[in-house]
C-alpha cells in the first residue's frame, strides 16, 4: 500500500538555493505522491497507517544521473591516470568480460545491490556493448525497486578490436533489436540510447542512432566536453562541427524533441552552455570522477545561475564510491578549489546548491522528481543520524549539513521509492 502517513524531520529542496526544514513533521503519501506537509494529523487522515520515525531525519531519494554498471569491479583502481589512458587500461579490458553471463551475473549483481543500499532512488546507468548482459543488468534494476533508465553502449571506432562494434550498422541493428526486447517488458527500467562518446562514434552510427530516437522516443545519454585531451580529439575527428556539443547537436543527438543527459561539462565555453540550455540538455555533473582522473571543475554554480539542467553523478568507476553523499561532498569542496585558485568570479557552491543537484536538480530528469512538495512522487531516504555523536543538541540544518558530511550506508533506515517501501 503507497497511501500512508510518515513522520520524522523533513527536510528537502525547494529551489536551487533553499533547503526547507520541517522538523516533527506529518508528510502524506498517497498513491505515491507527496499530498501535503502538516505539524499534525488532520482528522480526515487520522485512521491512515503511520510510519513513525520521530526524531530521524527524512530526506528526498537522490537521483544519479550518470554511473557505469560494469565499471563498479574496479572503483578505486588507476585513479593516478588521465581519463585516455584509464579507458585503455582499465575500462575496455573490464567491459569486454561481460560476454560471459556467469561474470555479468555476478558483477551485475554486486553494483545493484551496493546501488539499492545508497541514498540513490533513480539513476541513469550505462551497460556495455553487449546485448544479453545489458538484459541482465535491466532485469536487475527491475528487481531492486528502484528506477532507472539503462543503456546498451554503442561504439564502432577507436577502441579496441576485442569491444569494438563491427560496424555502425551493426550497432544501430544490435541497438534496436535491445529496444523492441525491452521497451516495454519492464515497469521501473526503461531503455537510454548511450553512444559512449563522439571519438567511439562514427558519423555513421550517430545518424543510425538518431533514426532510433525518432522511432522509439528514447532518451539519450553520453559524455561532453570532460577532458582537454578528449576535446581536442573531437574537433580533429569533427572539424566541421562548432563545439564537441554541435557534433552530437548536428546529427540531433542533443536534446530539443528528447530527454537527454551529458556527464561531465568541464570546460563547456559559453557557446556550448547556450545549447545545452536551448536544448534543455541536463549536465550530469561529477565530481569525484573529475578529480580522479585530473579532468578539471566545472563551474556549476556558474550553470546553476544561467538556468541551465544540472543533477549530480557517481560516475562510478572515475568516481570511486556509488554513494551520492560523498559526491555532495566532492562537488562542494572542488567547487571551492576552483574558485580559490582558478576563478575568483564563480562562487564555491553551497550546501543548498550541492543537495539541490543531487535531489531536486537531477531528480527533474525523471519529471517531478527530488523534493516532497505538491504532487511530486514520493522517494524518500530515512537517515538515523543518532550515531553521530556531538556533545551539544543540534538544530536540523546542522544535523543535515552533519550528515551529508559523516553519513554513510550504515545509517540509512529505511528507503521508499514512488511510495513503495524498499526497506
Amino acid at each position: 500500500m503507497n497511501t500512508f502517513l510518515i513522520k520524522g524531520d523533513l527536510c528537502f529542496s525547494e529551489d536551487p538555493y533553499h533547503i526547507r526544514l520541517c522538523p516533527d513533521s506529518y508528510l502524506l503519501c498517497r498513491d505515491g505522491l507527496c499530498k501535503g506537509i502538516f505539524p499534525q494529523i488532520p482528522e480526515q487522515y487520522k485512521d491512515l497507517p503511520l510510519k513513525d520515525y520521530s526524531g530521524k531525519m527524512i530526506i528526498p531519494g537522490m537521483s544519479d544521473l550518470h554511473v557505469h554498471a560494469p565499471q563498479f569491479s574496479y572503483r578505486g583502481l588507476g585513479m593516478d591516470m588521465e581519463l585516455l589512458d584509464w579507458l585503455n587500461t582499465y575500462t575496455f579490458p573490464e567491459e569486454s568480460k561481460y560476454t560471459d553471463l556467469d561474470y555479468a551475473d555476478l558483477a551485475y549483481q554486486q553494483f545493484v545491490d551496493a546501488l539499492r543500499r545508497s541514498t540513490t532512488t533513480r539513476a541513469s546507468v550505462f551497460a556495455t556493448v553487449h546485448n544479453p548482459a545489458t538484459e541482465l543488468l535491466m532485469e536487475k534494476m527491475e528487481a531492486s525497486g528502484l528506477i532507472s533508465c539503462v543503456g546498451k553502449v554503442n561504439m564502432d571506432r577507436n577502441c579496441p578490436d576485442y569491444i569494438r562494434e563491427k560496424s555502425a550498422a551493426a550497432s544501430v541493428a544490435a541497438t534496436e533489436e535491445w529496444i523492441c526486447h525491452v521497451k516495454d517488458r519492464f515497469r521501473n527500467t526503461k531503455p537510454i540510447l548511450t553512444p559512449r562518446f563522439i571519438p567511439t562514434c562514427t558519423d555513421e552510427l550517430i545518424k543510425g542512432l538518431r533514426t532510433l530516437v525518432e522511432k522509439y522516443h528514447v532518451p539519450v545519454q553520453s559524455h561532453l566536453s570532460e577532458n582537454f585531451g578528449e576535446i581536442a580529439w573531437v574537433k580533429e575527428l569533427c572539424p566541421g562541427a562548432k563545439n564537441y556539443g554541435d557534433a552530437y547537436d548536428r546529427f540531433g543527438l542533443f536534446g530539443g524533441d528528447h530527454p537527454c543527459i551529458m556527464a561531465h561539462c568541464v570546460h563547456s565555453d559559453a557557446e556550448e552552455q547556450a545549447l545545452m540550455k536551448k536544448n534543455g540538455v541536463f549536465i550530469a555533473h561529477s565530481p569525484l570522477s573529475n578529480t580522479n582522473i585530473a579532468s578539471g571543475v566545472a563551474p556549476i554554480s556558474a550553470y546553476i545561475k544561467g538556468g541551465l539542467e544540472v543533477g549530480l553523478a557517481s560516475d562510478v568507476a572515475g568516481g570511486d564510491s556509488e554513494n551520492l553523499l560523498h559526491s555532495i561532498v566532492g562537488a562542494i569542496r572542488a567547487s571551492k578549489l576552483r574558485w580559490r585558485l582558478l576563478d575568483q568570479e564563480v562562487k564555491p557552491l553551497s550546501v543548498d546548491e550541492a543537495f539541490y543537484i543531487a535531489t531536486l536538480g537531477g531528480g527533474r530528469f525523471f519529471g517531478q522528481v527530488g523534493s516532497f512538495l505538491e504532487g511530486y512522487e514520493f522517494d524518500a531516504v530515512v537517515l538515523d543520524d543518532s550515531t553521530i555523536v556531538h556533545p551539544q543538541e543540534l538544530s536540523l540544518r546542522a544535523r543535515l549539513e552533519r550528515s551529508l558530511y559523516l553519513a554513510d550506508d550504515r545509517h540509512i533506515m529505511a528507503k521508499f521509492v514512488k511510495g513503495n517501501q524498499l526497506f
